[in-house]
């Protein structure tokens, strides 16, 4: 399923990116028999040592370079399934991570971030997210919970507020 900026831009507002985010549900065997084989069909650039490094990591993250552009995939790894919503990019159908996920792990970044000055493409992204989108607030509140990130989430949602009332 696609994540990142496609995905902002799929339940939010558009915007450039240079790079392309998708989330992969996938084991180690995967590595040589689907995930290599795929990349290489789309003409980027597989290592199979860094993905299986990737998939062994905390971070679960592989960025693979384009061949013919200035381009990258970002790939995350899930060990779990993963929740998604149908939609399409330019009329063909795909799949986007929920617009409450992407929102938890926009701000996730924005709590890792440092200089917060960095996390206002993240931020602006949640609000986007929130404006353009019907988003299950209760949902997204309860997994900031869980993450420590609800004061980021209160902050923007009284941003919101404040900024529709003016």
């Amino acid at each position: 399923m696609f994540t990142g900026a496609l995905a902002v831009s799929y339940y939010g507002a558009p915007r450039t990116t240079t790079d392309v985010d998708i989330v992969i549900r996938a084991s180690q065997d995967d590595v040589q028999s689907k995930i290599v084989p795929a990349l290489k069909k789309a003409s980027l650039h597989a290592d199979a040592a860094r993905i299986e490094t990737a998939l062994r990591s905390g971070f679960r993250i592989v960025t693979i370079k384009d061949s013919k552009s200035p381009f990258t995939l970002d790939i995350i790894f899930s060990s779990k399934k993963v929740k998604k919503n149908i939609g399409t990019i330019l009329g063909l159908p795909t799949f986007f991570q929920t617009a409450e996920e992407l929102i938890n792990a926009k701000l996730r970044m924005v709590k890792a971030t440092v200089p917060k000055e960095r996390t206002i493409k993240d931020i602006d992204d949640v609000k986007a997210i929130l404006k353009f989108s019907q988003v299950n607030i209760k949902a997204v509140k309860t997994k900031a919970k869980k993450d420590s990130t609800l004061t980021i989430i209160e902050n923007i949602l009284a941003e919101t507020v404040d900024n529709a009332s003016e």
